[in-house]
């Protein structure tokens, strides 16, 4: 009889991750079933040692793992989820079975696991497990549970296991040699690697300059038509035989590569010559070939390919693309969104298959249908690819959804019907044009053309590239219908320079495709690694590009030079492979943790993991020992960059400087800080003189004649400013304590033009202007949005600077005696216009407001973050700002208490005396209660916070 029998058993319990996931599915079971979240993993390895139960110490208690007994790990429920732990252990005393929900990769096996460890079920468990949310699968899933699959469990914990090794014990060492609460990840590490490399090849890049002629070529038919052009245009490919220099021919080095011997490189004089000495020219059509052109279908979509798409042609990041599919899954749109496979399912295939028929014609529908074989080595998750959910694909517009939802539905809808459909066929062309020039030189032009004559696949999906100027497959390039031996005269012959670019930087796309090309970590972990290396400061974005911080610089060259093994491309990848075979039973995962943590160290070394299936294990061995010796670490070495002979970049504990050496010895050297912003390959040593050429440090500028205290001007985090040094023996702390007087430099001012009569205007802020016929005083001030004046809470803008210093009480009054404008000033113009958003369909446009510069589409006010600038900010992310402020909802204010009602003293005093004995200790224990929760709330929010600045940042 199946589990969900209705007349074997009574109450059952399911447990899901996610409450809005438990609202979907209950709404499938009915009667009968109970289901509850878990609220995402109910216990883990413990983030700090307060919270390791007090019977471990030592090592065991630092790292939550136990490496001298097989390496055992301490799970601890987390502090969040004791209360989710208590309700579920209420339900299920109360369920006559269980059935654990959870995702049906690794992760959700794990969680899975751990709450059948921690509730401690007397009753029949069930392992319920289903890849899209719809009535159908999840009814199948409860008639056809399966047990715990143990394998997957371990793999899991090996992971985490693995994970927590490397993050607690390399963290440290970056703590001590680089900057205090930094992190190292197994794959962060390395993904960060990637980002830093191709910063150093941009760095060492050197441009590289060529040229070439474009001609525009007639050939005398007329009338011309879109399917028979009168003209087109080609480019020179050879002279004299010799092959045309173009981009691929240069090195990084801006030279020839090697093996160019039969290339002809022009630059703009031969150019310009050659075009003269072809003016007079009769061409001629030397050749013609053409080929058939066929393109076929794009596979449904996977984790990574998703992420990818959704950058390209949403603007998404890999973060918002998980958000906004798993809120899909959830609600039942789509199946699961973590999947390394391509594969559909029969009954998917069938609803592709229909709807080509039914959208697009039978014409479009392959006799056969299509499969895909996964391109992912190791692929794990047991599920398809990413598709519409159900039987019967719903259209985006039957869905009802909008916004992000709606866009990435459709996205993933397209790709899956276009999976489904027939190729896409045409021919493409070759022409070849020569003619001999007037000194006797023959060149050679070359034209490529493309017409789609079926196009199939196409009609419903054409994928993007992460290349801007890549043309698309939809794209076609028609050429006259021309053949062999005819003539051709030169409309036009224009030379035209080129010079090589330095390797795109990564965006989150195309890093996305880097990891999973190079086999590094699993692909569904790709968005939250991408989110821990921006939000750990190793990167930034400047537009969509991914720029490596100076930060990452250091830690990347400690991790290189000392822990080279564990930052390597391969090592990475053979870690995933062992993994991998640990889930498949083929290895043992303790010998394997033994082999990496301990190597091949006395009493450690077994030999077991080669034995149970990790080749000869070269590429374990020896974490313990490598952060143990830290003695050959120059911290300071690590830290430094060269710039020029005497120039050097340092990464310091509070942020990256240039630095010279002074010219005699034991004197300090000249120093200027870099900006956050400031790409690494943008640091040039024109730059750094710059910097250093600006003023810097404290600028005395003489005695305050009242006080007698020195005036000094300073720049500081939030910018110049001005304060004086009080004397020594002053009081900084406790009651008597005295704070420096300190004014902000007004918007004309600069600390190299800065005068103590300046200072001493500033630092009489607030200027008394005089008192109102009532006797309250009115102040000029300077603050957070200006000048203004204040009497008491009444306060007036002033319109300049200046007026704080010259405005007179009659003027104030003045200003006083007007209405106050409770509306809005004039709207100043936009600072930069960005296009339609293509959510709202509104103009986005760039303003400036009280808090800085932000982007709106007249709805949608979002703040532009500290990478984005108003001159390089593009359309797409000022799109993705809006998307991200819309997703986060209107901001919730705190609800105000409600007085406490006085109802009860108008009561007639004819209550017991017990009775007010009785509410008076029913509002003492509910105060208690009360309390007692919010401490305890306040207690876990600090162990959160505290547990971020830990090395818990693993993968």
């Amino acid at each position: 009889m199946s589990p969900s029998s209705e007349t074997a058993h009574g109450q059952r319990l399911v447990i899901v991750e996610s409450p809005a996931k438990a609202k979907t599915i209950k709404g499938y079971l009915g009667p009968g079933y109970i289901v509850e979240a878990s609220v995402g993993h109910i216990r883990d390895l413990p983030s700090t040692a307060a919270e390791v139960p007090d019977k471990y110490t030592g090592e065991v208690r630092r790292l939550g793992v136990d490496v001298d007994h097989d390496f055992a790990p301490i799970y601890v429920v987390n502090a969040d989820k004791k209360s989710q732990v208590s309700k579920l252990k209420s339900l299920l005393a109360e369920s006559d079975e269980l059935f654990l929900a959870t995702d049906e990769d690794r992760e959700g096996e794990a969680i899975a696991w751990h709450l059948q460890q921690v509730l401690k079920p007397k009753v029949p468990v069930h392992r319920m497990v289903f890849h899209e949310i719809t009535k159908s699968a999840i009814q199948e899933a409860v008639a056809n549970p399966r047990e715990l699959n143990q394998r997957l469990v371990d793999a899991q914990e090996t992971r985490r296991i693995l994970d927590r090794l490397y993050g607690f014990e390399v963290s440290p060492v970056l703590w001590k040699k680089v900057m205090p609460k930094l992190s190292a990840g197994r794959v962060q590490s390395v993904a960060t690697r990637l980002v830093v490399e191709r910063e150093r090849e941009r760095m060492a890049f050197r441009s590289a300059s060529y040229w070439d002629l474009v001609g525009t070529f007639g050939t005398g038919r007329s009338p011309a038509d879109a399917a028979n052009p009168e003209t087109f245009g080609a480019r020179l490919s050879a002279v004299d035989g010799k092959r045309i220099a173009s981009g691929r021919d240069f090195g990084s080095d801006g030279r020839l590569k090697a093996g160019s011997t039969n290339t002809l490189h022009l630059d703009e004089q031969a150019a310009r010559a050659l075009a003269a000495a072809l003016e007079q020219t009769a061409f001629s059509v030397r050749s013609v070939e053409s080929k058939p052109y066929r393109r076929s279908p794009y596979a449904p979509f996977r984790t990574t390919t998703l992420q990818q798409e959704a950058s390209r042609k949403l603007g998404f990041g890999a973060k918002r693309t998980m958000q906004v599919a798993q809120k899909l899954y959830e609600n039942g749109f789509i199946t699961y969104m973590r999947t390394d496979s391509t594969t559909l399912s029969d009954t998917a295939i069938a609803a592709a298959r229909a709807q080509v028929t039914q959208l697009y014609g039978a014409d479009y529908l392959p006799d056969a249908p299509r499969t895909y074989a996964s391109k992912v080595k190791n692929a794990q998750e047991a599920h398809e690819a990413v598709r519409p959910s159900g039987d019967r694909f719903r259209t985006p517009a039957e869905t009802g959804l909008s916004g992000d939802d709606f866009r990435l539905y459709e996205l993933i809808w397209m790709r899956t019907v276009a999976s489904q459909m027939k190729d896409a066929v045409g021919q493409s062309v070759t022409v070849k044009v020569g003619g001999r020039a007037a000194d006797g030189r023959d060149a050679e032009f070359s034209a490529s053309g493309k017409i789609i004559t079926f196009h199939g696949f196409l009609k419903a999906y054409v994928e993007g590239a992460d290349d801007p100027n890549a043309e698309l497959d939809d794209r076609e390039r028609r050429l006259p219908q021309v053949a062999e031996g005819d003539p051709l005269a030169a409309d036009q012959l224009t030379p035209e320079g080129h010079a090589t670019k330095p390797p795109a930087r990564y965006t989150e796309a195309s890093l996305v495709k880097e990891l999973e090309d190079r086999e590094i970590g699993r692909p569904s972990t790709y968005a939250s690694i991408i989110d821990t290396i921006i939000g750990r400061r190793y990167v930034f974005k400047k537009g969509t590009a991914l720029v490596p911080s100076f930060l990452s610089f250091a830690v990347v060259n400690l991790l290189e030079k000392h822990f080279g093994r564990l930052v390597d491309y391969d090592f990475t990848a053979k870690m995933e492979d062992d993994l991998d075979r640990i889930a498949a039973g083929e290895a043992k995962s303790v010998p394997w943790l033994k082999r990496f943590y301990f190597g091949e160290g006395e009493g450690h070394a077994t030999g077991g993991a080669a034995e149970a299936g990790n080749g000869d294990g070269d590429h374990l061995g020896g974490l313990k020992e490598l952060v143990t010796d830290l003695g050959a670490i120059d911290a300071r070495e690590i830290s430094s960059f060269r710039i020029s002979d005497d120039i050097t970049l340092r990464v310091g504990r509070y942020g990256p400087y240039v630095e010279r050496a002074s010219a005699v010895e034991g004197e300090p050297g000249q120093r200027a800080d870099i900006p956050d912003d400031l790409p690494p390959d943008e640091l040039t040593v024109e730059l750094a003189e710059e910097l250093l050429a600006r003023p810097s440090g404290d600028f005395e500028l003489g005695q305050d004649p009242v006080s007698g205290n020195q005036l000094v001007a300073k720049d500081g985090r939030y910018g110049p400013y001005v304060t004086e040094i009080l004397p020594e023996g002053t009081p900084k702390t406790g009651k008597n304590a005295v704070k420096p007087r300190t004014a902000s430099l007004l918007k004309t001012m600069s600390l190299d033009t800065v005068t103590l009569e300046d200072a001493l205007k500033l630092l009489s802020l607030p200027r008394v202007v005089g008192t109102d016929p009532e006797g309250v005083e009115i102040t000029a001030q300077n603050g957070r949005y200006g000048p203004y004046l204040k009497k008491g809470t009444d306060s007036r803008s002033l319109t300049s600077e200046e007026q704080m210093f010259t405005v007179t009480l009659e003027e104030a009054l003045a200003i006083y005696a007007q209405p106050k404008q409770r509306g809005r000033a004039a709207a100043a113009p936009p600072l930069k216009e960005l296009g339609t958003d293509p959510v709202s369909e509104r103009p986005v446009v760039v303003k400036d407001g009280r808090f800085g510069p932000y982007v709106t589409d007249g709805e949608t006010n979002a703040t532009l973050r500290k990478d984005d600038e108003v001159e390089t900010i593009t359309p797409e992310r000022g799109y993705e700002l809006l998307a991200e402020k819309r997703a986060r909802g209107p901001v919730k204010k705190a609800a105000k208490k409600a007085p406490a009602k006085k109802a009860a003293a108008k009561k007639t005093a004819t209550k017991t005396a017990a009775k007010k004995t009785a509410t008076a200790k029913t509002a003492t224990a509910k105060k208690t209660t009360t309390a007692t929760t919010a401490t305890a709330k306040k207690t876990a929010a600090k162990k959160t916070a505290a547990s971020k600045t830990t090395a818990t940042d693993e993968g």
